[in-house]
This record gives structure tokens, sequence and C-alpha cells, in this order.
């Protein structure tokens, strides 16, 4: 029993920092969307073949803005070792965000300047005086960044810098240094320790990371070797991964380093889905879907897919209870459809009926390979919705295909609706509306469905907005630290884009259904010692609010 005990402690220890290395991700890859946006409308409107087909952007002065437009998109795309090794420091740091920041970006510049010492000293540099320069760079696994020409670690180097930063930040804010010293104690200490060991991590890469690269760069081989098939399983596991919060941690590898390929643009090599698609939107060549098959098919689903589900649940409703029902899941399925947003309706099949889930996992699993299969070339930082679809796929030309959208949509749309009414009707699954007792009509109704699906009606806009003021911030803080067992049973507070996350001791004496039912949160799931609510865009007010009442630092 002691030793199950001690496995499963060691499975959530495990989850726990998978999640939290994955959600580390979220601080810098924050900037893609916004960044994204600037440099797909900037491409769209600079591309040579879409200015041949409408002369009238021929323009000077919309050439002139759109042209600054692609080089503000282009920053945060070709710094992203440089805002991963900041952003994942930030991220994983519990105090003191600010040191941490600091030690990253200084952390980042003596690694590299190191190895450009240590390349220089060798005899190793590539002398880019050379006619055959840029052949030679590439060959010999180097780059250049901020300036420095380096070994080329890509957003590796950046992440791994964030780690090694905040492990030296964690101990380093707590050492007691003699009182002669007192002034470089705490948070100043970090940056100066920083220096030496980021040197040492900078001898042990110039050894060892040729062999490592090596490594992944097979691993990224098998990936794209993977095919029809791999894109089939990373939509079965990513949505599988979505309702623990650990789909961080398979998503922006594969969006921003080599484990999601290692793509050639105009002669230039480009590591991971979202840097060579942003490349390929400023060339004039034709797009490769591989580039794009871990994307279009979200947009698919997320568009068409999700709407055909809810509406078998709409048709398996009790007709008494249609009204209800086919507004909450018509608005859930319109924020899916434009924003890309899909929790409502996916935490829907998770908490009424977790099979589905499962059968919602496998069909999207098959959206992304047949989307795949058929060449659709378009994607996103993050987002799959009209409004991205519209900015990364139509306004990019026909090379993206983006006319496929509508086509395999109205197949998945078709998919989705017969396989989840045959499967409703057939296990009886008491989706919204299909109670058997009216009275528990507000599991999947008025109120808590509402909630716990994230959307509200204009009818209910005005009691919503005045429940909200009565449990202000500061009374809905006190009550979730109530709920969550009192201040001595928390031991972590954090939060991501939509979930409150809170980490206790003892997950006995934590009232979930008080927290859903009269602490207005949209719905809730526990991950081992780890307590999520979903607050929408709140959750990180209230993560503030709480981390200031316990005396905890951000």
């Amino acid at each position: 029993m002691g030793k199950a005990i001690t496995g499963q402690t060691k499975k959530n220890q495990f989850l726990n920092i998978f999640e939290t290395f994955g959600r580390s991700f979220l601080l810098p890859v924050s900037v893609l969307p916004a960044a994204g946006i600037l440099k797909g409308i900037g491409s769209a409107f600079t591309n040579e073949n879409t200015m041949a087909m409408y002369p009238w952007m021929n323009n000077v002065a919309l050439q002139f803005i759109m042209g600054m437009f692609n080089m503000l998109g282009s920053v945060a795309f070709d710094n992203l070792p440089v805002v991963f090794a900041v952003g994942v420091a930030v991220g994983l740091a519990k105090h003191e965000k600010g040191s941490a920041a600091l030690s990253g970006l200084l952390g980042f510049l003596v690694l590299h300047n190191t190895l450009n010492f240590l390349l220089s000293a060798s005899g190793k540099l590539v002398d880019t005086s050379a006619e055959n320069a840029s052949a030679l760079i590439a060959k010999s696994m180097q780059t250049t960044v901020l300036g420095i020409q380096t070994m080329d670690l890509n957003v590796f180097g950046g992440i791994i810098t964030g780690v090694i930063v905040y492990l030296v930040h964690k101990r380093a804010i707590k050492i007691q240094v003699p009182q002669v010293f007192g002034f470089f104690s705490g948070p100043r200490l970090v940056p100066i320790l920083i220096i030496p060991v980021m040197a040492i991590v900078a001898v042990g890469f110039f050894f060892i990371w040729p062999l490592l690269q090596q490594g992944i760069n097979v691993l990224s081989e098998l990936i794209l070797k993977s095919g029809y098939i791999g894109t089939f399983a990373y939509g079965v596991i990513e949505r599988l991964l979505l309702p623990f919060g650990l789909h961080h941690g398979v998503n922006w590898p594969v969006r921003t380093t080599p484990l999601g390929g290692v793509f050639n643009i105009d002669g230039v090599d480009y590591a991971g889905t979202v840097n060579a698609y942003m490349a390929a939107l400023g060339s004039n060549g034709a797009i490769d879907p591989m580039i794009t098959r871990f994307s279009s098919g979200k947009f698919v689903m997320n568009m068409f897919g999700l709407a055909g589900a809810a509406l078998a649940m709409y048709v398996t409703a009790k007709p008494k209870n249609k009204k209800i029902v086919g507004s909450l899941l018509l608005t859930a399925a319109l924020t899916a459809f434009l924003t890309g947003i899909t929790e409502p309706l996916e935490f829907t099949f998770l908490f009424i009926a977790p099979a589905l889930y499962a059968i919602h996992a496998l069909l999207a699993g098959v959206t992304l390979l047949v989307t795949n299969m058929l060449g659709a070339a378009f994607l996103t930082p993050t987002g799959h919705g009209l409004i991205n679809f519209i900015i990364y796929g139509v306004l990019q030309g026909e090379r993206t295909k983006w006319y496929l959208l509508p086509i395999i949509g109205v197949f998945c749309f078709a998919m989705y609706f017969f396989v989840f009414l045959f499967v409703i009707k057939k296990f009886n699954f008491k989706t919204p509306g299909r109670e058997d007792d009216p009275s528990t009509i507000v599991l999947h109704g008025k109120d808590e469905t509402r909630k716990k699906m994230g959307v509200e009606t204009q009818k209910d806009l005005a009691a919503n907005q005045a429940i909200s003021k009565k449990l202000d911030l500061t009374t809905q803080a006190e009550a979730l630290i109530a709920a969550h067992g009192g201040a001595d049973n928390i031991e972590a507070v954090d939060a991501c884009i939509t979930r409150l996350r809170i980490n206790v001791k003892d997950a006995s004496v934590v009232d979930s259904e008080h927290i859903k039912r009269d602490l207005e949160a949209l719905g809730f799931n526990q991950s081992g010692m780890q307590m999520q609510s979903i607050y929408g865009g709140r959750a990180n007010q209230l993560k503030i609010e709480i981390q200031d009442m316990l005396g905890m630092g951000d």
C-alpha cells in the first residue's frame, strides 16, 4: 500500500513538473498572437504574388505601412530564443520576477558570448566573409543571435537558459551572505551567480550540443516521417492532455523548436511550425502542408466539428428543454467558430459524459489527419477560429488552400453530428436537456450550465453583473481561500489564461461544489493536489488577490 501511494505521489509530482514547465511557455508565447497578426497582415499585402493579382496594392503609402507591420511582427519571431530565456525564467519564478527577468537576459548573453569565444579560440568559428559563408555556417550548426555568431541552439537555448536561471534564482534569493556583502543578497545575488553558472553551461554546450543536436535532428526526422500517423496521434493526444492543463507541454515545443520539424524556406532553415509558417508567408513559393499539419485541422474542428456536436446535443434534448439548451449551445458553438475558444463545449463533454470527450479526441485526430492529407496549409500561433483563419488563411491567397476549410468543414460537421447523435442515444448520456428529473435541469440550463460552459445570453447579462457586484474580487478571493481549506491548506497559487490553479495539502477538504455553485467558477477540475477553477479572464486577477492575502510572491 505504501509503495502504491509513493508511486502515485511520484506520478503526481511528474505531472505537476510537466504542467508547470508547459505553463511557463504561456508568458513568452503570449506575444506571438499579436506579432503573428502583424506579420500575417503585413505579409499578405506585401507578397509579390498577391500584388500581381491586385495591382491596387502597389501603393507607396500602403506598402510602407504593411512593410512596417511585417517588420514589427518579425521582431518577436526572429528573437524567440531570447524571448523564451526571459519568459521561461519569469514564468517559473514564484518570487522576485524582476530579478528572474534580468538574470534570464544576462544568462542568455553570457551563454552565447561564451560560445562565440570558445568557437573562436578553437578555430571552429566560420569566417563570415567567405564566398559561401551562409552554407558553411548552416553546415557547421552555427548562427547569429543578437549580433553574436554562436552555436545554433535555436529556441532550446532560450528554454534551457530560462530553466537554469529559475533553478539558480530559486535558491539564491534565500542565501544569507555575510553582513559586509549584505547589499548583494537576495534578488541582487541572482544575476551575479548567473554569470559563472551560464559560462560553465556554455562550456558543457560546446562539447555536448553537437551530439544533442544530432539526436534532436533524428527525432525531428522521425516526427516528420511519422507523416499522417503522427498527425492523427498528435490530434488525439493533445486533446486528451487539455483537461489536465498539460497540452502546453506538447503544443509549444512543436510550434517553436525542431521537434515540430526543420523546414527550408528560400534556402534558410527554420525550426518549429510557427517559425516556418511565418517565413513561408514572406516567401513567394508554395507552403508545405507538413508545416501546418498540427494546426489546419484545428480550424476545421473548432469551426465545424464542435458545431456538429452541439447540434447533436440539441437534437437529443427533450422538447421542453430545447429553448434553454439551444441558446446555450448556439452561443458556445459561435464562440468556438469565431474565436477558437472551445472550453465551454469541450468541458461540457468532460463533466457531463467523459466518454464523449474521449470520442471527441478521436474525432479531432481524424479531422487533423484528413485536413493534412488534402493539403490544407493555414496555421496560427494560437486561436483557431474565423478571425485568425481570415488573417492567416484567406488573406494569404490561394497558396494556403483556404478554400478547403468549408469543404472539409461540411463533412466534419456531419461526422461529429452523426457520431455524437448515435453515441448519446445508444448510451443515454445525460447531455444538456436530457435529464430525467426536470428539477435537475439547472445542471445544464439557465444557471449552472451557463456558468460551466462560460456563456451567457443578453437576458442574463444584467442578472450576472448584479451577482458579480455583490461578489467583488476581495470577497470572492476570501471565499475561495476558505473553500480550499483555509490559508494553512494552500501551498501555491497560480493561473493560466482561463484557470485559477491552487495547490493544496489536503484535497478532501476542498469544496468544489461550493466553488462552482456559489463562487462563479465556470467549471472545476482536479489534477493531483492542484485544484483548477475556470474563471476566464478573471483567473489572473483572483490569483493576484489571493497571493496578496496569503502573503505569497507572484
